[in-house]
């Protein structure tokens, strides 16, 4: 593992267009159920515990090599709204962009003649992470700080939140954050004997049903 490596993926000024998109949070504060940084870590260590466990064991099972077809129809699977589908698909595009300017790989140019329009981010994100000679735990570690990361940055853009309450959120989230990349990487290694119904299916219907809403807006900051 190159720490070095790691700490480029997870950087937030990583080309990956991560900067777009709020995570649902901009639909939360609309719909008041984000107000301040106590209403924010909820919201956080509620989607940490479902979508986000859920992306950082795709991602580490395309870390460890698994049919990344396989877990993009796995990912749609777990995907209900068709908004959310869109963003993952476009988020994928540009993380794809960035990983092969990055750390050039057969399995990343494959995955791009593949998904012409987009796989989904965290199936990027583990052949990213695979490409840049990370592993498993490394790829379920940022895929799930990413889960929590977007939303805290942009409530201090909606909410005008103080940085430092936002930063104090995640820094409080941070053994959480541990335990889901554990039992993301757990499933994820299940998963290649056992195939893609071992990854988990974790839901949150708020956020599905936010994204629906929030792509139906005529105006908004964030793209979902």
């Amino acid at each position: 593992m190159s720490r070095a490596a790691l700490l480029v993926l997870a950087d937030g000024r990583f080309p990956a267009g991560g900067h777009a998109h709020s995570g649902g949070a901009e639909a939360a504060v609309r719909a008041g159920r984000v107000t301040g940084a106590a209403s924010l870590e909820e919201f956080c260590r509620g989607r940490l515990h479902t979508t986000g466990l859920v992306c950082a064991a795709l991602a580490a099972a395309a870390a460890l090599g698994a049919d990344p077809v396989m877990l993009d129809t796995a990912a749609d699977a777990r995907t209900p709204s068709p908004a959310l589908r869109g963003a993952a698909r476009k988020l994928g595009r540009q993380l794809l962009r960035a990983a092969r300017a990055t750390w050039p790989s057969n399995e990343l140019e494959a995955l791009a003649r593949r998904f012409p329009k987009g796989a989904h981010q965290p199936v990027v994100l583990g052949l990213t992470a695979r490409a840049a000679g990370l592993g498993a735990e490394d790829a379920a570690h940022c895929s799930a700080y990413e889960s929590v990361s977007g939303p805290a940055v942009a409530v201090v853009r909606l909410l005008s939140l103080d940085p430092f309450d936002a930063s104090a959120v995640l820094a409080r989230l941070a053994p959480e954050l541990d335990l889901v990349a554990e039992r993301a990487s757990e499933a994820a290694r299940r998963a290649l004997e056992e195939g893609p119904d071992a990854l988990p299916a974790a839901s949150a219907p708020l956020l599905e049903i936010g994204a629906q809403a929030h792509a139906a807006l005529p105006a908004r900051l964030f793209a979902s």
